[in-house]
């Protein structure tokens, strides 16, 4: 089997992205060759700071079909960027440096190279500063892609909001039939293309126990008839259940993926049954992008006791896939 490269955006230079990988690459000898995209001054403050022994190999993006890669040296596409000491507080200095990154790993996604691409965490109060809900709308962005989804996944159970990172005053005003019916569909295709089944689907209510006070019930008058036409076109779907019973074990085991109506009330359970056991996929992008489930994590920073488990189940993931 030939591996592709995976391209990773190291992504917001004051996190403890860094960190992880260097653990990572540690702790499992992965058979795709990594390129890092990052800065290289930063990459030796925080390998001295962290006391990380690993050679650097400098590549041109131009040239990276001419290079006979592997993981014994960290392959770097430097980007600019000079931080005075190895760990700051996050700040909008540092979103040219991530725009350059994650422009550049676009390029190279778009030529063919690889269809395999990570990146670290960002600040969304900073680096997207309420232009985008988060990363997973940039990237929709910058590629064009008008329908997408956020998986968080775990072979035993994955989740899916239909509204990513929105105010919860905003949510009931953005469920739609169109938009559900585009979320179970790219779900479908994800689960049959790259895990080799159609899924099982559970869709929860948006209203506690699936009631409301209000004159307007969304789960009788929007959830209920959609779920019923997926039905009728032979998705596997349920619905609409109560989000607070769900997941009991009884239930949840029914199914491959939970579909919620608003970021926590999915992926608070899903954190909390499998932690850093989860990775963050992108549906609907011409290629596979994967997060790893965690944020910059300031207060972490400079401590060396992060988990990579999060960023090596990314990369064996993507390792799995053609």
């Amino acid at each position: 089997m030939i591996y592709k490269p995976i391209i990773i955006v190291a992504g917001e230079p004051n996190s403890i992205f860094l960190e992880i990988f260097f653990k990572a690459l540690t702790y499992k000898k992965f058979k795709s060759p990594i390129i890092l995209i990052a800065s290289l001054n930063l990459l030796k403050l925080q390998m001295k700071k962290l006391n990380i022994k690993k050679n650097i190999k400098l590549l041109n993006s131009i040239k990276l079909n001419e290079y006979k890669l592997n993981n014994k040296s960290i392959n770097l596409i430097n980007i600019n960027y000079n931080p005075q000491k190895p760990f700051e507080n996050v700040s909008s200095k540092s979103n040219h440096y991530i725009e350059q990154s994650f422009e550049l790993a676009i390029k190279i996604l778009q030529k063919k190279i690889t269809n395999k691409f990570i990146n670290g965490p960002i600040s969304k109060k900073f680096f997207l500063k309420k232009k985008f809900l988060g990363i997973t709308e940039y990237l929709s962005n910058k590629t064009n892609t008008k329908n997408f989804a956020m998986l968080i996944y775990n072979k035993n159970l994955s989740v899916c909001p239909i509204t990513t990172h929105l105010p919860l005053k905003q949510v009931s005003k953005k469920i739609n039939k169109k938009l559900i019916i585009q979320k179970i569909k790219l779900i479908n295709i994800f689960f049959k293309k790259y895990i080799r089944k159609k899924p099982k689907i559970a869709i929860t209510g948006l209203n506690p126990h699936c009631e409301t006070i209000d004159s307007f019930n969304e789960d009788q008058k929007i959830l209920k008839p959609t779920i019923k036409h997926l039905s009728k076109l032979k998705y596997k779907v349920s619905g609409p259940f109560a989000a607070d019973t769900i997941f009991l074990k009884k239930n949840r085991k029914k199914y491959d993926v939970i579909v919620g109506m608003y970021h926590d009330q999915v992926l608070t359970p899903i954190k909390t049954l499998f932690e850093y056991d989860a990775i963050n996929i992108t549906l609907g992008l011409p290629f596979i992008r994967i997060s790893p489930d965690h944020g910059p994590n300031e207060k972490m920073l400079g401590k060396n006791l992060s988990n990579p488990l999060s960023l090596i189940k990314a990369i064996t993931f993507l390792e799995s896939q053609k």
